[in-house]
């Protein structure tokens, strides 16, 4: 899936290695860090611990930025979120990441200790990690800049060890020979956290974690573990078997929770507004209502409209909703696509279900080529 070119915002750049674009993306309903790595020069592009929910928001990031998915990997199987793997390679065709170890359906890329992931001229390098679970993996990013510990490593903490397989030594041995084992300068992403804390680096860890940090042994870490006294995730029952499907939904006919109504294909943007391409709707005029949203002066002015096209300019929205008509879907348009973003907010939260903005504006409808009237002569 790759769309227009773009320039990247934040990149890093490794030495003899390509920039990078890094995005720490959150789901607040479980705690999860999902995390997007891109090679700016190839536009390839790997994600790591999706959450189903957030598959739309995941897939118009991807579509936004051009980036093209090659792989949708998991640090584990799971037991507090359904992993969005299966909807990402439905929807794109990238592999499924996830350990060998795990034994899960439909994983087309089982991962083992040592293997290198590559996208673009960059790569993550695989190290197992188990002790919260027997099949946890950490990611490291090929300058051992970045790694990703899942729940193996979280900041001032770690996972627990009480169920799937866990065990206190052998998460002290992971942490201890993996993890610390990397540069102290090295960041450490958590696959959650529950405190705003979104990063850390081996230094701090080795220094502060209050399980296994600064003179800690592990019998001490051992001791802490067993000693704690924790619930089972609430979604359990639901996560482990999801997971254990790679995201798979039992229901064949669930494609995605963020299915897009049957009026029209909409497609999200990532700030979460449902969006149609002028292609769409200039195929499909007659079944639309097409609100122009500017004002009166553009409406007639040398830029040009849509024939036939609704004017209420944005200010008076509010007031005239009762004008549109109730027996077909509104499409919202104006020059660059911004104030009938706005509209289109005001609409939905008015309650009309059956609304999009014009992805483009009236800009992109002209540079594609579709008519408009009352455009100035040059």
């Amino acid at each position: 899936m790759v769309v227009a070119p773009f320039t990247p915002i934040s990149l890093r750049a490794a030495a003899g290695g390509g920039s990078l674009l890094f995005r720490q993306l959150f789901d607040a309903q479980t705690g999860t860090f999902t995390y997007l790595l891109g090679d700016v020069s190839s536009r390839q592009a790997v994600i790591i611990d999706s959450v189903f929910e957030r598959h739309g928001r995941d897939l118009a990031l991807l579509r936004e930025l051009g980036l093209e998915l090659v792989a949708s990997l998991d640090t584990h199987a799971h037991a507090d979120h359904v992993t969005g793997s299966w909807l990402l390679h439905e929807a794109t065709g990238c592999a499924i990441g996830l350990a060998a170890a795990a034994k899960a359906k439909n994983v087309t890329m089982p991962l083992q200790h040592g293997d290198r992931l590559s996208f673009g001229v960059r790569w993550l390098e695989v190290r197992s990690t188990p002790g919260h679970t027997n099949s946890c993996l950490s990611f490291v990013l090929d300058d051992q800049s970045m790694a990703f510990s899942g729940d193996a490593l979280l900041v001032r903490g770690c996972g627990r060890c009480d169920f799937q397989q866990g065990n206190p030594h052998t998460l002290w041995a992971s942490i201890t020979q993996q993890l610390f084992s990397l540069p102290d300068s090295c960041l450490l992403y958590p696959g959650h956290d529950y405190e705003g804390r979104t990063v850390s680096s081996v230094v701090e860890e080795k220094a502060f974690n209050s399980r296994l940090g600064g003179m800690a042994t592990e019998r001490d870490f051992v001791g802490h573990m067993e000693s704690m006294k924790l619930p089972h995730p609430h979604r359990i029952a639901e996560a482990l078997p999801g997971n254990m499907r790679s995201g798979k939904p039992m229901d064949q006919g669930v494609t995605s929770p963020a299915a897009n109504p049957c009026w029209a294909p909409l497609q999200r943007s990532y700030a979460g507004l449902p969006e149609l391409p002028p292609a769409w709707v200039a195929s499909h005029r007659d079944g639309l209502t097409l609100l122009d949203v500017r004002s009166a002066e553009e409406y007639g002015g040398p830029d040009g409209r849509v024939a036939d096209s609704l004017l209420i300019p944005l200010p008076e929205l509010e007031g005239r909703i009762s004008e549109l008509p109730v027996n077909q879907p509104v499409v919202v348009v104006c020059h660059s696509g911004s104030r009938s973003a706005l509209a289109t907010q005001q609409l939905l939260k008015a309650g009309l279900s059956q609304v999009a903005n014009l992805h483009g504006g009236l800009a992109r409808w002209a540079d594609e080529g579709y008519p408009l009237q009352g455009v100035a002569s040059t």
